[in-house]
């Protein structure tokens, strides 16, 4: 199962968008019980990010390897991927949860890209 969640399992790591790229397609072949527990993994983490964007502004974006349009990018990918494969309402709540954190942001769906060199 934590397999299963987690993005690469090798040292060193492969760069982050190849691992990010890499999971959101794994998730198409996932048993229903990794995405189940990925997708709320993926809420817990969405919501806390919001949080603390509404706590620190953009200078949350700093701590993380994506910044701020990598990671929007990110979650909105794992969003879509999870309305397309499952589960439904856990993917509903991911779902609302990205769509709040892209609105604050001032960011669309579709528009936050992979920063080059990532």
């Amino acid at each position: 199962m934590v397999r299963g969640c987690t993005d690469a399992d090798t040292i060193p790591k492969p760069p982050w968008s190849v691992r990010k790229q890499i999971y959101i397609s794994h998730l198409s072949e996932a048993p229903a019980s990794v995405r189940l527990v990925s997708c709320c993994d993926k809420i817990h983490n969405a919501r806390a990010i919001l949080r603390d964007y509404e706590a620190l502004g953009e200078a949350l974006w700093d701590r993380f390897k994506g910044g701020k349009s990598g990671t929007l990018w990110y979650y909105g990918e794992l969003a879509n991927a999870f309305l397309r494969f499952g589960p439904a309402a856990p993917s509903d709540e991911l779902n609302k949860i990205v769509v709040a954190l892209e609105t604050r942001a001032g960011v669309s769906r579709g528009e936050a890209r992979i920063p080059e060199g990532l």
